[in-house]
């Protein structure tokens, strides 16, 4: 919730400087992997009770999964799958013996009614934690701010007014949509937008499209970070909204105000490189000097 995400922010912001810091010192560097995914890995590596070495394997694992099959080699995906499994039971080996006060020991020693949930279920929650604790905040940031270098007028405004950066976090999460689509299952018939529906079909919703509707947003296309907040769609609605939402605010809060304030002749060193997928929107690999 909210407030356990703010108690986080003077270690998220300590954790931010640090790696600017050293972005500093090397001149240049690969934003995506050096800056953008170095702070989500850092923060749910913490958080689940794991090494940072191993945040930064398992963040790999993660852009392997969210590549689509065709870009890479037969196999790959599983194999991915079945490291990050194989890595979370030895995480629910290890914390069921020697409970810490971790996120990672709290899930596996919860009960309700009664009941802990066994190997194959904290496999599959630590996966999402995973997945969704560093990929999506990484292409944020990443993709956030090589849109804010193609609007040098907005970057300037932001590096002299930082305040704003709470605004201009939710206009681009509006625009980047790291989320392309999640699918649901219609559990009842209905209609919406005139197309029939029944129960049982398979309902795919498109972030993007949602945070481009011109019949929500004038000039839908335009980078306007004096927008009204909250009115994007990026972290879902109603009972799936994203669960780690405020810890990415605070992330990518945090993040953005020492890029702004401290990297202040920041410029693109080669080409960006996205990654190919199509569940994921975001920069594979973005050199800055």
């Amino acid at each position: 919730t909210q407030g356990p995400a703010q108690q986080l922010r003077p270690r998220v912001e300590a954790l931010a400087s640090r790696i600017i810091d050293d972005v500093i010192e090397r001149g240049a560097c690969d934003f995506v992997a050096d800056v953008a995914g170095e702070l989500p890995s850092y923060v749910i590596a913490e958080l689940v009770g794991i090494p940072l070495d191993d945040g930064r394997k398992l963040y790999q694992l993660t852009e392997t999964i969210h590549t689509a099959d065709s870009a890479l080699p037969p196999g790959a995906k599983l194999a991915a799958s079945t490291q990050m499994f194989q890595y979370a039971s030895g995480v629910y080996r290890d914390k069921l013996a020697h409970r810490g006060p971790d996120l990672a020991s709290q899930i596996i020693h919860a009960e309700m009614d009664g009941n802990r949930l066994d190997e194959i279920d904290f496999q599959l929650f630590f996966m999402l934690l995973i997945d969704a604790g560093g990929d999506t905040t990484r292409n944020l940031v990443a993709g956030g701010l090589h849109l804010l270098m193609q609007h040098p007028e907005t970057l300037a405004e932001l590096r002299s007014n930082p305040a704003l950066v709470p605004k201009a976090r939710d206009e681009l999460l509006r625009l980047v949509s790291p989320v392309i689509y999640m699918r649901r299952t219609a559990s009842v018939d209905t209609e919406l937008g005139g197309q029939r529906i029944r129960a049982g079909d398979k309902v795919v919703r498109y972030f993007g499209a949602a945070n481009h509707d011109e019949r929500k947003f004038a000039d839908p296309e335009r980078l306007d970070i004096h927008r009204a907040a909250g009115a994007h769609i990026a972290f879902g609605a109603g009972t799936h909204v994203c669960l780690g939402q405020h810890i990415a605010r605070v992330e990518i809060d945090c993040m953005l105000h020492e890029v702004l304030t401290r990297l202040h002749a920041i410029e693109l060193d080669g080409e960006p490189e996205w990654l190919p997928s199509n569940f994921i929107s975001g920069i594979r690999r973005m050199p800055i000097r």
